[in-house]
């Protein structure tokens, strides 16, 4: 391998467009058919001497992983927003910088967050179910009744970028659009929506709840029998930020037992492997961690991955750092 080219491994295969920059730019193994865990990640740094690692969460470099990072890493650069694979201050310990991707999968997100809200509210999957076995009969007028979500009040936890975004989509529906953050934001930033400082407060007054804020130990299994309790009987339940924060069991209970007419996740507590019982709920939604899934938004993270190991191989500020 040249080495004037910055020397990278990647732990998953990336876009066409991304793939052809790393043939152009930067000396990398070939694109890996399957993504890569830790340590096969690990034994290619070795054997390439690579100075950056692009990863996902598929390569968690996390408690004992980060002391058996190769001594030639300088970068581990996640394509990713989310941090959660990361023991960011013991790499930053190390002295090796950390980057990642924020930004770039605001509106991929926030997109989703609608569509499971639309596929929860009007009962998507047990529509798509009901066709899937033929159909065969007209549905009666009050059969399979689903939510109205125009002019509802749309709950959310978590006004971030990607909240800022769903809150932006909701004003074209007409909702009275909620928030909960540790903060208020300023005024521009709200798109209209209020802010409400307790959680407790807030949850009696949305039919629709949705979640954007990162998963940690705080936040770990915030959803609970308690939180779904105070949201009005039968409403809309989203979560397509991180599976941590809600107990599934709870979760499964609501769903059972009509206190959530319907849910839409795009993610769970044990990733790729749901908890069979949420499968056979008709009434949620359910996508594969999907959020960033488009091809304009895949590439853009995977470039700015790249940018920010050619400005590490440059000498230059990172683009999108990380700090401890």
């Amino acid at each position: 391998m040249s080495s004037s080219r910055p020397r990278i491994v990647r732990s998953v295969r990336l876009p066409e467009a991304v793939e052809a920059r790393i043939a152009q730019e930067f000396d990398a193994p070939p694109p890996p058919a399957e993504p890569l865990d830790t340590k096969a990640v690990f034994r290619l740094a070795e054997e390439t001497q690579a100075e950056a690692l692009l990863v996902t969460h598929h390569a968690a470099i996390k408690d004992d992983a980060v002391s058996k990072i190769p001594d030639s890493v300088r970068l581990v650069a996640t394509v990713s927003v989310g941090l959660d694979h990361l023991d960011v201050k013991a790499i930053r310990a190390r002295g090796i910088a950390v980057s990642n991707t924020p930004d770039v999968l605001t509106e991929c997100n926030a997109d989703l967050a609608l569509l499971l809200i639309l596929a929860a509210a009007r009962r998507a999957a047990e529509y798509t179910a009901l066709v899937r076995k033929g159909w065969g009969r007209d549905l009666a007028m009050d059969e399979m009744l689903g939510m109205r979500i125009s002019n509802k009040t749309l709950g959310i936890v978590g006004m971030g970028r990607i909240g800022q975004a769903v809150a932006r989509r909701a004003r074209g529906f007409g909702m009275t659009v909620l928030y909960n953050n540790r903060r208020r934001l300023a005024p521009e930033l709200e798109h209209g929506a209020t802010w409400v400082e307790n959680l407790e407060d807030m949850l009696p007054r949305c039919q629709i709840i949705t979640l954007h804020l990162p998963g940690s130990d705080e936040t770990d299994g915030m959803v609970d029998q308690a939180f779904l309790s105070r949201l009005p009987r039968g409403a809309i339940f989203v979560n397509a930020a991180r599976g941590r924060l809600v107990n599934e069991d709870a979760l499964i209970e609501a769903l059972r037992n009509g206190q959530l007419a319907g849910a839409g996740l795009d993610v769970c507590r044990n990733e790729p492997h749901p908890d069979p019982r949420l499968l056979e709920l008709p009434n949620l939604f359910m996508t594969p961690h999907v959020g960033s899934a488009t091809v304009e938004t895949r590439t853009e993270m995977g470039m700015l991955a790249l940018d920010n190991v050619a400005a590490m191989a440059a000498g230059k500020p990172l683009v999108s750092p990380v700090e401890a």
